[in-house]
């Protein structure tokens, strides 16, 4: 059988188009209906609040809780004394939720590799949460302040403890030996991440969880954020 080059060249030509315009068509949608609101018309709690705040990096979004209250002792189920610097004086603890190759084998943009990316998008990687404690925030473009009722924070508190893996004695289970700093640890978590679920989804549905403004769907921060301006 001859090789004819001509139509293997326009076949690989019109394969290429077609991928082309199908990412095209997929960072449309995700960008615009990033922008339709879902409980745009929620009141703002005004009286025995829970202070919680909305945190990102510029790309990956986290949901920030204290640390203790009357309703929930996040000490318990994520021990800061685990980390590095083995402190238990924190105010705040910020979760998030993402692929666990992103998490592990790629900290910073430079370290990300082909397989890494390849495999978070194609649903063939598992996930993890990364939880990170602090003493106090500040708020900026990055970094909103949000105060929800005690009820919608218990759906916020219901949806996050949904999200991690537990052993037998149903604990979180730590990843060991992994942390981007000495504050901070990653556990494993349930679900995958995809092309269609990233770790502002997560952070996303969580809002939508409690009640509070959120976007009908997002891959992007930039969506999340708008909602609160």
């Amino acid at each position: 059988m001859n090789f004819n080059f001509s139509k293997f060249l326009k076949a690989f030509l019109k394969y290429c188009l077609f991928v082309f315009i199908g990412l095209i068509a997929y960072a449309a949608i995700a960008i615009s209906i990033a922008y339709i609101p879902v409980n745009a018309n929620v009141k703002p709690c005004t009286e025995h609040c829970v202070e919680v705040y909305l945190r990102s990096n510029g790309v990956h979004t986290d949901i920030v809780l204290p640390m203790k209250n009357e309703m929930q002792d996040w000490s318990i189920p994520l021990d800061s004394k685990k980390t590095k610097a083995g402190n238990t004086n924190f105010n705040y603890v910020s979760i998030g939720w993402g692929d666990k190759g992103f998490y592990l084998d790629a900290p910073t943009w430079g370290d990300l590799t082909f397989k890494t990316a390849f495999n978070a998008l194609f649903y063939l990687s598992s996930s993890a949460m990364h939880v990170t404690y602090f003493n106090q925030l500040t708020e900026g473009e990055r970094c909103k302040r949000i105060f929800i009722s005690k009820g919608d924070y218990m759906k916020i508190v219901s949806y996050v403890n949904a999200s991690f893996q537990v052993n037998e004695s149903k604990e979180y289970i730590q990843i060991p030996d992994v942390a981007y700093g000495n504050n901070d640890a990653f556990y494993e978590a349930k679900g995958r991440y995809s092309l269609f679920y990233t770790c502002n989804t997560w952070t996303n549905n969580c809002l939508k969880a409690g009640g509070m403004k959120a976007c009908l769907w997002t891959l992007f921060d930039k969506g999340i954020f708008y909602q609160y301006k």
